[in-house]
């Protein structure tokens, strides 16, 4: 292959300016996703009685195009000019948000059009995120990475403390219009990424698609720490997403909580997330990325098993402990397993690999969302809605209890023998 650079200069090092410009639109729109993710769900239970199997089937929406097109985007962004690319996704995604209102006001919104809408969103997310991760190895040096991940999850955790109390504010005042907040914040993403320098190289490649596309899949593989990360988010993924569905049928119609109280259960989680976000950097110093991986993933989902408690204890309470703990582990996990991956992959693959990894562990995720609603359903008739939802819950959360932990346990033993391979392998005069 033959490769032209596409920069003026030279990469930024450090976080520095460009780092910061990315930094901030996606703040923006990490916020306005969390109005999306607390609205669509709310506007289906409370305006359009939706079934939870209908809540499930958009929740399947939300993920579905990741297992469809995740390998193809990322061989796809790998010849795409990364800038460019993240730009248009985030006006597309201003786009179908803003339908969803514009529906409304016609009088033409239901499930069928929230599902396209929200499929379409996540289609272009799909391209999105696979260039985003590309865009940090190309503009983040190898010891900033753990550093700038930190940044990253510290203003998505930060997003979902106002952004459930703003959802459910807007959503008190102005019903789905709220989503038009969601819709503007991609609008400021894109001009905050079009305000940074050309980065990264416009590459010319000649190998085929194909080529490309069982590449990525490779180096998850054969590597034996990436195939544990692999392996681990994709039992990790096969309950998680069946806790998160069902979570707000339990709140609204097993718990019976206002909107107000909800977002605020789910804003308190957030705020400790944040903490977590704000010790994930100094976590990772004491304790290793490689080793923090298993335990955060195991305490991650133990607790969610918190939800047993309600209503025995006050809901709102149970609710913003539970989450408060399950948010802080699973940013230590999304902190560390970036970590270990991104200074595994060369730079040059980073969108085929993380394109590859993504259909793996997140293609299983829209089935696991559909499974929630239908598992609700299914045993409504006899346990209740309440109940229902708990044994849902439970029996998603206990998969990450039971396995998901376990490919992941052996990371840092590998990485320490293949330090030692290395060691053992130079002159006696440089080891020493």
């Amino acid at each position: 292959m033959t490769a032209t650079v596409a920069t003026a200069g030279p990469i930024q090092k450090g976080l520095g300016r460009d780092f910061n410009l990315l930094w901030a639109g996606q703040t923006v729109s990490n916020i306005g996703d969390r109005i999306n993710l607390f609205v669509v769900p709310t506007v289906m239970i409370l305006l359009l009685n939706a079934s939870a199997f209908q809540v499930g089937l958009v929740g399947m929406a939300q993920y579905l195009a990741i297992p469809l097109l995740s390998l193809v985007a990322g061989v796809l962004v790998d010849r795409w000019d990364l800038r460019r690319t993240l730009v248009w996704c985030d006006v597309i995604r201003f786009a179908v948000i803003a339908a969803i209102p514009l529906a409304y006001w016609l009088g033409v919104l239901s499930v069928p059009l929230l599902f396209v809408c929200v499929a379409v969103a996540n289609a272009t997310a799909v391209f999105f995120n696979i260039g985003y991760t590309a865009t940090i190895s190309a503009i983040v040096p190898v010891e900033g990475r753990v550093r700038a991940y930190s940044r990253l999850e510290t203003s998505r955790t930060s997003s979902e403390v106002v952004g459930p109390a703003i959802a459910s504010g807007l959503y008190s005042l102005l019903g789905l219009a709220a989503l038009l907040v969601d819709a503007a914040s991609f609008l400021v993403s894109a001009a905050s990424i079009k305000a940074m320098r050309p980065y990264g190289a416009t590459l010319a490649r000649k190998d085929p698609m194909w080529t490309r596309l069982m590449a990525g899949i490779r180096l998850n593989w054969q590597d034996r720490v990436l195939r544990g990360t692999l392996i681990g988010t994709l039992l990790l993924n096969c309950g998680g997403p069946i806790f998160v569905t069902v979570l707000p049928i339990l709140a609204y119609r097993g718990l019976g909580l206002s909107v107000v109280a909800f977002g605020t259960a789910m804003s308190v989680a957030a705020a400790a997330a944040v903490v977590g976000a704000l010790l994930a950097q100094r976590a990772n110093e004491l304790i290793g990325p490689a080793r923090m991986m298993p335990w955060a993933v195991f305490l991650h989902c133990f607790v969610g098993l918190g939800v047993l408690l309600a209503p025995a204890l006050p809901p709102v309470i149970v609710l913003g402990l539970t989450l408060s703990f399950y948010g802080v582990f699973m940013v230590w996990y999304n902190v560390s397993t970036a970590a270990v991956r991104q200074a595994r992959v060369p730079s040059s693959d980073q969108a085929v690999s993380h394109a590859a990894f993504r259909t793996v562990t997140w293609g299983v995720i829209p089935f696991a969302a559909l499974a929630g609603g239908v598992l609700v359903d299914a045993l409504t008739g006899q346990f209740g809605t309440l109940n229902a939802a708990k044994i849902t819950m439970v029996a998603g959360t206990m998969i990450g209890v039971l396995f998901a932990w376990i490919p992941l346990a052996p990371s840092q033993r590998r990485l320490d023998r293949e330090a030692a391979q290395r060691r053992a392998e130079m002159p006696a005069e440089v080891a020493a």
